[in-house]
């Protein structure tokens, strides 16, 4: 009898009718995934009971795994999918980027350039995150003008998108492996410099730029107030021309920040949003949700950090998510988790979240 009965409970669960008129998002988190060896630990901590919610009862995809010395990251991979973008070691996002600068690529080809810091560890030299800088667009704008000479006199265009990306024109580096800023970040930068025919040339030009900005006036003064200097650049996201426009496959991207250039996409409608409203009043029907908050603390190694401010994300976004999922303003979230070497994709609809019997819980974290 007993089993009878638990039959009937379950056989009235008919499905949801699925509204086509619902907003569908993909929700991108990367480095929402602890590191392997650090899960279990992290795991314990998390207190995240609407993302255990998320996880448990969305459809899973197998975890994709991949190498770890590669040239992107897997979240930066899986974005340049998204509009078929080129790899040539990174996405070739570059004239992507100076479209939403307002700079024209002229047939040409472009890569992204940007300053940064090389700190001296004890034998080697290593890639600081760029978001530690905290370069002025006056700093900026200085460091561009003394640098500008030196690629117009080997005959490569140097343009200015803002005080952390600047662009060059490519004549003859088509051919270099090059490596975003966030792969390469607190590395050995030797394995992780551009490769390929002319890095000698790159090489050589690189170090004309560092010996101009050596004791710069702006480094002296950044260095009195506890910054890091500004000493080197980082050439990577090279975009061969085409008459062939990427095109995305979302009707609109909302970025939690000011995104970095790895995080663009050749989307027609790009929002910055603060809260889950910006989201559901949007009239999108396939939008692109990318919460950025836990890169830079997971590029840092800093846990505790990672920890807050996932805990942040628990209350402004994975709550207010699963809310609207549940009242069906969102017929489906699709999350993509990501961390240095892997990425885990859950799928969220009104029918899974039904599935009452699953406990929730955050283990599907650990890859």
């Amino acid at each position: 009898m007993k089993e009878q009965r638990r039959r009937r409970d379950f056989t009235h669960l008919k499905p949801l009718p699925y509204n086509l008129s619902m907003t569908n998002i993909d929700l991108l988190l990367p480095f929402g995934l602890p590191t392997p060896e650090l899960a279990p630990d992290l795991i314990k901590a998390i207190k995240a009971p609407s993302l255990a919610h998320l996880l448990s009862r969305g459809n899973t995809k197998p975890a994709l795994e991949f190498e770890p010395f590669a040239r992107a990251l897997p979240h930066e991979v899986w974005l340049a999918k998204q509009s078929n973008l080129p790899m040539q070691g990174s996405p070739a996002l570059s004239t992507v980027a100076m479209q939403s600068f307002g700079l024209q690529a002229n047939q040409a080809d472009w890569f992204f350039i940007q300053p940064a810091h090389f700190h001296i560890a004890r034998d080697h030299l290593v890639l600081t995150d760029m978001r530690q800088l905290h370069v002025t667009e006056q700093e900026g704008r200085t460091l561009f003008d003394v640098a500008k000479p030196l690629f117009d006199e080997v005959g490569n265009a140097l343009l200015y998108g803002d005080a952390y990306t600047w662009f060059v024109q490519n004549h003859d580096w088509r051919d270099l492996l090059t490596t975003t800023p966030d792969a390469a970040c607190g590395h050995n930068i030797d394995i992780w410099m551009p490769k390929g025919s002319k890095e000698r040339d790159w090489r050589k030009l690189h170090n004309e730029v560092q010996m101009h900005w050596h004791e710069h006036p702006i480094n002296s003064a950044r260095e009195q107030r506890g910054l890091r200097p500004v000493n080197s650049l980082w050439l990577w996201g090279g975009s061969p021309h085409s008459e062939n426009i990427p095109s995305c496959c979302y009707t609109e991207v909302f970025y939690l920040s000011n995104t970095t250039p790895s995080l663009s996409l050749p989307c027609a409608r790009k929002t910055k949003v603060k809260d889950i409203n910006t989201v559901i009043d949007s009239p999108t029907q396939h939008g692109l949700l990318v919460l950025d908050a836990l890169i830079e603390p997971a590029l840092a190694g800093d846990w505790a950090e990672w920890l807050d401010r996932l805990h942040t994300l628990e209350s402004n976004w994975f709550l207010p998510l699963l809310n609207t999922v549940k009242s069906r303003t969102i017929g489906q979230l699709r999350c993509i988790l990501t961390h240095n070497t892997a990425l885990s994709e859950f799928t969220v609809t009104p029918n899974t979240l039904r599935k009452f019997w699953i406990k929730p819980t955050l283990n599907k974290l650990a890859t």
